[in-house]
């Protein structure tokens, strides 16, 4: 028995797929990508958004970047980061339609 076409497709691409999820499954990571799904975010503006350490901050930008998933620019004495491929913005959309207010409103009403 031979696998669906699809599933040979997601194959060949599921290391890719676990590797994006192996970085996403960290708070801070998600929490970045989250900020950036709306578009470009100066790192200050993170720094506001998302509590914790700023060497933290820049540590999980970095790892982001060097993984391909968030781009850098810079403007004067400020760096600018955004979402570097679409499919990380479709995959927090999926997370937040998942465990976001809406999703935690329908769970307590099934209840």
């Amino acid at each position: 028995m031979t696998a669906r076409p699809e599933m040979q497709d997601l194959e060949a691409r599921a290391e890719e797929v676990s590797g994006l999820l192996k970085l996403l499954s960290h708070k801070n990571r998600l929490l970045i990508a989250c900020e950036l799904r709306d578009g470009e975010a100066s790192v200050s503006a993170l720094e506001a958004a998302i509590s914790g350490a700023q060497s933290n901050l820049s540590r999980d930008l970095a790892r982001m970047r060097e993984e391909g998933l968030v781009v850098a620019r810079r403007q004067s004495k400020s760096v600018y980061y955004r979402l570097a491929d679409d499919r990380l913005a479709r995959v927090v959309d999926a997370l937040c339609a998942a465990f976001g207010p809406e999703a935690k409103q329908k769970k307590r009403s099934r209840k």
